[in-house]
């Protein structure tokens, strides 16, 4: 009969061996948590330097300094190979003992996988062709405590790599790439922003009135001013006022706080950049847009042609144009056309009846002709919307920001990209007429008042600003998070945040509250 393994030592039981070894530095003299270290390379400076090192060979003449985190050991008696990460890939340290000596049994005893060390030494190709570190000199830089769990990259559940982001960093480079492409692609669009004379000028985060946006803010309050205050849900008003103090071209990348539903696309704390440009119009922002996205995916090293979940996706430029009205037409039962219609009690009826046939959800809710177009679009056109399209001329009751078409009754100049089946970008020509506003702004705050948690009210210091007389402008506005998505290739909004909201882990185990955190 053959002895049963010995049981696995408990995480309490590891962190405390660790401990031991931490003491152990100490009493030798050294430090378990140093101060700092003297690197001079990086793991891919140090692949590139020595790219033509030979398998087999030596660059005794080298002196280099590596530093990063330990992810394996392998001990051979008197041989040792560890695998070292950093910033910027792995890099093998070759230990030997005949060369580190006394330094050798030591190094060994007090290190486990997860410590941060640095090691110096001469470079090395082993006969296998893995470019090593030769070491001379070995130092651990820190002792960590508690260690990392065993056979973490085949782990399935999203939520314990989102809860404990540092560890998802650390064995699986793909998300550091993400948030290394993320910052890549918010540092291009100020630089291409600033360089067409746009201004980044923050806005405040709390508002008295919340506005810019259809959604449900949240609500909290000043304890010195004895106000009630919510989170932001846009930065438009705030970056209009400045068109109209002078400045002709504004932006402010960041924070927005709606409080709705989490799914793969929404986060109720996600970042998005608006921007205004005074003297032109909503076709100008297409272009912009197209430039500005175009340019971020070259940024990170993408093509015209982006994988995304499997789909093919083409941002060669001109992007197709389409009215809300052309293609809810081409997606609906015979064709049917709301554009013909009005707001008539028998014109109302035929439009209920044909989103009821087409199967939209609630369709005898729709209060106008312009509402059921929309609740048509949202559920028979957007998620077909795979190649970039901007979709135009959007009903005014939907749009109450957005200024008059000049030529379609009804309609606003506004439009709205869709990529891969979501919304990537709004823009409008800014209605600027002080008097259509605050009639819209009415229309919006007797929806409030009649339940409609996502309407917004009527902010008098944005309309005194517009009765002072704003120029003829077009704003644009663009979630950033999800331009990460598609230009990442990340299925879910929360692989591109590197600290996403989440339940608390005891109610999501209940089952408490609704939807799900991933």
């Amino acid at each position: 009969m053959t002895a049963a393994p010995p049981p696995e030592p408990t995480t309490a039981e590891l962190i405390a061996a660790r401990l031991g070894k931490a003491e152990l530095l100490r009493q030798a003299g050294k430090r378990a948590f140093e101060y700092s270290y003297e690197r001079t390379h990086t793991a891919a400076a140090l692949g590139a330097q020595f790219a033509a090192l030979a398998p087999g060979e030596v660059d005794d003449a080298a002196d280099v300094a590596v530093c990063g985190r330990l992810l394996a050991r392998r001990i051979f008696g008197k041989l040792a190979f560890f695998t070292l990460q950093d910033s910027t890939g792995t890099v093998q340290l070759y230990l030997e003992k005949r060369r580190l000596a006394e330094a050798f049994k030591p190094f060994l005893a007090a290190t486990d996988a997860g410590d941060i060390v640095g090691v110096r030494g001469s470079v090395k190709r082993t006969d296998k062709g893995e470019l090593s570190v030769y070491a001379r000199e070995v130092s651990v830089l820190t002792k960590a405590i508690r260690p990392l769990p065993d056979k973490w990259a085949g782990l399935t559940d999203v939520n314990k790599r989102y809860r404990q982001r540092h560890l998802d960093m650390i064995v699986n480079p793909q998300v550091r790439a993400t948030f290394a492409a993320r910052a890549k692609i918010t540092s291009f669009i100020r630089r291409f922003l600033d360089e067409r004379e746009f201004l980044e000028i923050e806005t405040p985060s709390l508002h008295a009135v919340a506005g810019g946006a259809e959604a449900k803010p949240f609500e909290t309050y000043h304890n010195a001013l004895g106000l009630p205050l919510t989170l932001r849900i846009a930065t438009e008003l705030h970056l209009k006022r400045l068109i109209v103090g002078g400045f002709d071209r504004v932006y402010e990348l960041g924070r927005i706080f709606r409080n709705e539903g989490i799914s793969t696309r929404h986060n109720p704390e996600f970042t998005s950049i608006e921007l205004y440009q005074a003297y032109c119009d909503y076709t100008a922002m297409m272009q912009l847009t197209e430039e500005l996205i175009v340019g971020a995916a070259a940024e990170i090293g993408k093509g015209s042609v982006l994988e995304y979940q499997g789909q093919q996706v083409d941002l060669t430029t001109p992007w197709r144009r389409a009215s809300m009205h052309e293609l809810v037409r081409e997606a609906m039962p015979d064709k049917f056309d709301f554009e013909s219609l009005s707001d008539s009690a028998d014109d109302l009826t035929k439009a209920r009846e044909a989103a009821a046939a087409a199967g939209v959800p609630k369709a005898a809710e729709g209060a106008t002709v312009g509402n059921l177009l929309a609740m048509c679009f949202d559920h028979l056109v957007e998620e077909t919307l795979v190649q970039p399209t901007f979709v135009t001329d959007y009903p005014i009751e939907i749009s109450p920001l957005a200024k008059p078409h000049r030529e379609k009754p009804g309609l606003t100049e506004r439009f709205e990209l869709f990529v891969v089946g979501r919304e990537l970008a709004n823009a409008f020509s800014e209605l600027t007429d002080p008097i259509d506003q605050r009639r819209r702004f009415e229309a919006q705050a007797a929806k409030k008042a009649a339940g409609d948690e996502e309407a917004c009210g009527v902010d008098e210091d944005f309309l005194n600003a517009l009765e002072v007389g704003m120029p003829p402008t077009g704003g644009l506005g663009i979630g950033i998070d999800r331009l990460v998505m598609l230009l990442t290739d990340s299925a879910s909004i929360k692989d591109v945040i590197a600290f996403p909201l989440l339940r608390p882990e005891a109610a999501r185990a209940e089952g408490e509250g609704v939807g799900e955190d991933n």
